[in-house]
């Protein structure tokens, strides 16, 4: 493969992976740094191991594979890949999805099919919440595999142990043990919650799943086998746009204030 090739595919690759200012970031060090001090450099800018280990494998890549281009090419190619993702994202596409009797007219996503998309796509993050968790075996091998790329998995669910009303399961268990192993998991404390009128404390209800802050899954379906198959159930697939980030950065921001805690 011809060197100019090489850094093309590999800029490519790191700005589908980290957010647009990261890689500029990292084409401002490749402009303004010797050779000796910019693996140093890199990584006293980017905050996150994963991002720092994407960065310098790309440098690796180009010192190793396409040495004799210089840092100007090398930047040239990171902005532009930067600006062309950011691009991408930030046009959006809504699908509907649906599980439920088939009305016939409106072709729809199926909900299993939607969220596995959202999961099988990311390369960098998920963040996933769901009120109930139960048999979803399809969507834990996912997750595994998910990690087992490179990708930061965050769960957040209603309660650690039990359903109030419900026949009595485990979340974490529900998961899975690999998926709690390779997961940081948070939940909502019950002295967190407001309180109704008769004591009743409010619930996690939110049911989505959120890959790189590009992709979105917004259903009123659980991560259940029964909301995945025989329930009536509505939600939205995204794809671009501001929503992913959005929704990504509640959940980001409920963790740094305490809202929601570690198991």
């Amino acid at each position: 493969m011809k060197s100019h090739r090489v850094i093309v595919e590999a800029a490519t690759a790191l700005a589908s992976g980290l957010p647009a200012t990261t890689v500029e970031s990292v084409a401002d060090a490749i402009l303004t740094s010797s050779v000796s001090s910019l693996k140093a450099e890199i990584a006293r800018r980017l905050p996150h191991h994963h991002q720092q280990d994407r960065a310098l494998a790309f440098i690796d890549r180009w010192r190793t594979e396409a040495a004799h281009l210089d840092a100007n090419v090398v930047a040239i190619a990171l902005q532009t890949a930067a600006v062309s993702e950011q691009k991408h994202r930030d046009s959006q596409k809504v699908e509907l999805v649906w599980t439920g009797p088939d009305g016939g007219s409106t072709p729809f996503r199926r909900t299993e099919q939607a969220i596995l998309q959202v999961l099988d796509s990311a390369q960098d993050r998920i963040t996933l919440v769901s009120f109930a968790v139960y048999a979803i075996p399809n969507v834990a091998r996912a997750l595994v595999k998910a990690a087992q790329r490179g990708v930061k998995l965050t769960v957040i669910v209603e309660t650690p142990d039990k359903l109030g009303g419900e026949n009595e399961y485990s979340t974490l268990r529900a998961l899975g043990s690999e998926v709690e192993a390779c997961s940081s998991v948070y939940f909502w404390p019950k002295e967190k919650r407001k309180l109704s009128e008769t004591n009743k404390p409010g619930i996690l209800h939110v049911k989505c799943a959120v890959a790189d802050g590009e992709w979105l899954f917004l259903s009123s379906a659980n991560l259940t086998q029964q909301a995945f198959t025989i329930n009536m159930e509505l939600g939205m697939l995204v794809h671009g746009g501001m929503m992913p980030r959005r929704v990504e950065q509640q959940f980001k921001q409920l963790v740094q204030t305490g809202h929601l805690q570690p198991l």
